[in-house]
């Protein structure tokens, strides 16, 4: 039996465009991923956010769900728009009063929030106005709705996330073109990464001086185990860039006050523009880091020499899932034991881990998913090895509570321990939500 520590928080996830619906009720402003869906062809299938699984109305149901699992803390993320919708000025009440029966209703059931205040779901009107976060003044705007939102839960919400995933937006959003605002230009993509990064640092102090001492911030990054795919020195060369580029270049930052001297050296113009001062901002320090672990990546080089073109192969023998992501559990535990060896990060959680698989309804109503059960299995061993190096990590949340909006594939891709039945919103517990639930009453696994 792999038993966690006594302590051990096991909790789930959600975020706000994935799952809330209710797009233009209740005063709620244009984020830029409505735009960005309302463009033909740029969503698989022209899917949107709209309805999504209408958390907004259905969000008692999903907490006895919750409740049902035993979860003991919820990820979720507030939406800029509907609180501040033109992204500065005004406050939209309605908005709080959503996030209040939400969060009420998760303290009734003894259920921990933990809040995101930014995944990806920028106001349309600061894009238009200000070019989003290409201007640092997007940072500054950040901040005040910060302020506005930590000032109204003062006391109900004492764990906060800055921002999750800026490595992802930056670049898919503002390189590859494939995410929300859809921009396709190198130099914006590094600049906005900057942004993010001061985002984060102008957000610290803000949320502490507005809690108590409860309160507890931190942020959220992704990882992927990134390998060379031989070991000639073009490859080696181009994944230890790629690390730089997805995680170096935020974790240095955060808990170094400086960027990695490698990648700076190589991108040249593409550097970003800084001000004295932003990286003092940007390594206030956190009191935990939150970590996404899905999969590895083999990299092979570039045949260009571009910055922003390496090539990945598939590896041999390995199992992939719907997002033709290699299953790879031992990279979780390398980014764990990385994350306290080379960052000394005081404190970590897993916020986001799991699998797409292309789960369907049997004739007697269940959903049987043992792939995703033996994914979870196996990742959750190497985090009790990484536990047992001595590893600060104080929780797990699975990704995810429910099937959701998957981005640019639409609802194609069902990463949910709980099936959603779009057509009716009807909810269908999976074997592997049963599966976790034992799991979570037993703080261990056989």
């Amino acid at each position: 039996m792999a038993q966690f520590p006594e302590h051990f928080r096991w909790g789930a996830g959600t975020y706000s465009y994935q799952v809330e619906g209710a797009a233009n009720e209740d005063g709620r402003g244009e984020s830029i991923w409505d735009r960005f869906c309302s463009i033909p062809g740029t969503i698989l299938n022209n899917d949107t956010g709209l309805v999504a699984c209408d958390h907004y109305h259905r969000y008692p149901e999903d907490i006895r769900i919750m409740q049902e699992l035993g979860i003991h803390l919820y990820n979720f993320s507030i939406a800029w728009p509907r609180i501040v919708p033109t992204g500065r000025g005004k406050v939209n009440p309605r908005g709080f009063d959503f996030y209040d029966r939400l969060v009420d209703g998760l303290l009734e059931a003894g259920i921990e929030p933990y809040a995101t205040l930014y995944h990806w779901d920028l106001p349309q009107a600061l894009q238009d106005e200000l070019g989003g976060w290409q201007s640092r003044e997007t940072a500054y705007a950040f901040a005040e709705y910060v302020d506005i939102v930590s000032r109204h839960f003062k006391g109900r919400i004492h764990n906060w996330l800055t921002l999750n995933e800026p490595a992802v937006t930056a670049f898919e959003g503002h390189e590859d073109g494939i995410h929300a605002p859809g921009i396709k230009d190198a130099r914006i993509a590094w600049q906005t990464s900057h942004h993010f990064l001061l985002a984060h640092g102008l957000a610290v102090p803000i949320l502490r001086a507005n809690g108590d001492e409860q309160t507890r911030v931190g942020i959220t990054l992704n990882f992927t185990q990134i390998d060379p795919a031989t070991q000639s020195p073009e490859d080696q060369a181009a994944a230890r860039f790629l690390d730089g580029k997805l995680h170096r270049w935020f974790l240095d930052p955060l808990f170094r006050g400086e960027y990695p001297a490698d990648v700076l050296s190589q991108l040249g113009e593409l550097a970003p523009k800084t001000e004295p001062g932003d990286l003092e901002i940007i390594a206030r320090p956190l009191d935990f880091l939150g970590a996404n672990y899905y999969t590895r990546s083999l990299v092979t080089h570039s045949p260009t020499g571009s910055l922003s073109d390496f090539g990945s192969v598939r590896a041999e023998g390995s199992e992939y899932t719907e997002m033709d992501w290699e299953v790879h559990p031992r990279g979780i535990y390398t980014m764990l034991v990385r994350l306290h060896r080379e960052y000394h990060v005081p404190q970590v959680y897993i916020v986001e881990n799991g699998a797409a698989f292309a789960d369907t309804v049997s004739e007697d109503g269940r959903v049987d998913d043992p792939r995703r059960i033996h994914y979870l299995r196996e990742h959750l061993l190497q985090v009790h090895a990484a536990i047992a190096e001595g590893v600060p990590l104080a929780g797990y949340s699975v990704w995810s509570l429910m099937d959701n909006f998957e981005w640019s594939l639409g609802y194609s891709k069902r990463f949910g321990i709980t099936y959603i039945d779009y057509p009716t919103q009807k909810r269908i517990l999976k074997a592997s939500g049963y599966w976790y639930r034992d799991v979570i009453a037993a703080n261990g696994l056989s």
